[in-house]
């Protein structure tokens, strides 16, 4: 099979998950430009890059290092979870039952949090605006780099996966410079979408591979995926809709109440977890599946030509199930 039918959806993906990353980092870094001065917000946005720039060089020749198979098993099923969590939130707000991203809204709220913090102390480098962009950006950016070494590490395209999310960070960077403000006239709902999509087809290709299926066309079968979950969402969309207008509305237990305080380490461990899960239901639903049809291949329960589209099957129902018990809730 030619080699750009292998790079080019691997450089598509990380290019457009890593713009939507860049895009809400771009926000919140204008925000703290403007209020607190530029030096330290950019001062604060280098370093963070450094840093995720130095974790890609050494995680990326330590994948390169394990075997394909396991690599395939362990990056796609974390990839697969990552891309469900993705795809999930995106149907819904699509249906209307989870609110959309604003990037102006998210401007004006994190500039207003900025003013009632401690003026500029006169320091060299203000310690709040050098903090709250290092932390965006590391935030964001750590999405990014999950996403590159997922979809790299799946079939040794780590190269490619890091052209788009350079590519990305090129266009939000000089578009930030031309505009200096937020980019809300980029379409980062429908981009999330789009990128749910390829991140579930990517993560069912190469979890299936590394439990050893088949997969009708080999290579070309991650385009088939694509148009199955792009397929598939676009009705749970339409499903979800149509759910909402006819539950009736729950109270919110939790109004006018606040969350209990967390330590850093435990604010921390949600914010990892949360890359990969908000349905608990639905993570451990992959998981079973992914070890289940492991197990079926493995005693050949399944014709081999039927195993890698019935884990597809299997993975679209879990979604489904997943998006409609949010939208009746």
């Amino acid at each position: 099979m030619p080699e750009w039918t292998s790079a080019g959806p691997s450089i598509l993906a990380a290019f457009m998950a890593s713009l939507v990353e860049f895009v809400e980092a771009l926000t919140i870094v204008l925000a703290v430009g403007a209020v607190r001065g530029w030096r330290s917000a950019l001062l604060g946005t280098a370093a963070s890059l450094a840093a995720l720039m130095l974790l890609v060089a050494v995680a990326g020749p330590v994948l390169v290092r394990i075997p394909l198979p396991v690599a395939q098993l362990v990056v796609g099923t974390l990839l697969l979870l990552f891309g469900m969590r993705w795809l999930r939130k995106a149907v819904l707000r699509a249906a209307g039952i989870l609110p959309m991203h604003d990037e102006d809204q998210a401007f004006t709220a994190q500039t207003e949090a900025l003013r009632r913090q401690a003026g500029p102390s006169g320091r060299a480098i203000d310690v709040v605006a050098f903090a709250t962009a290092f932390k965006i950006v590391m935030l964001e950016g750590i999405e990014v780099v999950f996403i590159v070494i997922a979809i790299g590490a799946g079939g040794r395209m780590i190269l490619p996966a890091s052209i788009g999310a350079g590519l990305a960070l090129l266009v939000v960077v000089a578009l930030g410079l031309w505009l200096h403000r937020p980019l809300a006239n980029v379409p980062e709902n429908a981009l999330k979408f789009g990128v749910g999509v390829m991140l579930a087809a990517f993560g069912t290709f190469w979890a299936g591979e590394g439990i050893g299926l088949f997969w009708p066309g080999e290579d070309w079968a991650v385009l088939t995926l694509i148009g199955v979950f792009a397929v598939i969402a676009l009705a749970m969309v339409h499903l979800c809709r149509r759910l909402r207008k006819t539950s009736p509305a729950q109270p919110n237990a939790a109004a006018g109440e606040h969350p209990p305080a967390r330590g850093r380490l435990a604010k921390v461990a949600d914010e990892v977890m949360g890359l990969l899960v908000d349905d608990g239901w639905l993570a451990i639903g992959v998981v079973a599946w992914v070890m289940a049809s492991w197990g079926m291949g493995a005693m050949h329960a399944v014709p081999a030509q039927r195993a890698g589209p019935l884990f597809a099957v299997g993975l679209t129902v879990l979604l489904a199930a997943s998006a409609v018990r949010r939208a009746r809730a």
